[in-house]
């Protein structure tokens, strides 16, 4: 992995052997690489298990993940544990949930060109040393991001779909829409429905749960 030779708190962080050697680095030595780092209470890293073979991947930290230091506690993450529990998955254990950058932007916006790629060689590390099989990638922000070379794509059409990419091989991909989308606009329940079971489908998941938990979408 190449990094800029001349940073050397970033190049400590970046040689991490391990995902847990990685984490453990970047708390301490922290990133002052672009202007998000001062408004940061805590440096948002993850949330969940480096040793499952789901990796998640959202926009960037909002108040309550600056707050607690890990990804995806506020209604949001709350709304996309029920849902990873209708189609029995833990979000905790079966599954590690990172963001496009590691520091909350200010009034929740989302992360510009500039900032997402800066994080970037923290994001790829990641996925370099997870060795997912499969990523979900929650929203516009985390597609663009993550693909480039999508633009002017529409999530209503990008929703739901399965696709592969060369710049990372063996791995699926999968997009969902972000859970703080549907705190926004509930009628895309019925659709994100239709995608996790899609998805537990995909995982070879077993039925059960999901008509009592998600299936009148009541979250």
């Amino acid at each position: 992995m190449q990094f800029d030779l001349f940073d050397q708190a970033q190049n400590t962080v970046l040689a991490a052997n391990s995902y847990e050697e990685f984490r453990k680095k970047f708390l301490e030595v922290g990133c002052t690489q672009c202007g998000l780092h001062e408004g940061r209470t805590h440096l948002v890293i993850d949330r969940g298990n480096p040793q499952t073979e789901i990796l998640v991947i959202g926009e960037a930290p909002g108040e309550q993940e600056d707050l607690q230091g890990k990804a995806f506690v506020g209604r949001a993450g709350q709304l996309l544990d029920k849902i990873m529990a209708s189609i029995n998955l833990d979000t905790n254990k079966d599954m590690i949930i990172i963001n496009v950058v590691k520091c909350r932007p200010p009034n929740n916006r989302a992360p510009v060109e500039a900032e997402a790629k800066t994080c970037r060689p923290y994001l790829n590390l990641q996925i370099e040393l997870v060795k997912p099989k499969i990523i979900l990638l929650l929203g516009a922000t985390a597609l663009k991001h993550m693909i480039p070379e999508k633009k002017n794509f529409s999530m209503e059409q990008e929703a739901g779909n399965f696709f592969i990419h060369p710049n990372y091989p063996g791995i699926q991909f999968m997009v969902l829409y972000h859970p703080a989308y549907l705190l926004y606009d509930p009628r895309k329940k019925e659709s994100m429905w239709k995608h996790v079971k899609k998805l537990r489908d995909f995982l070879g998941l077993q039925k059960g749960k999901e008509s009592k938990t998600f299936e009148p979408l009541n979250f």
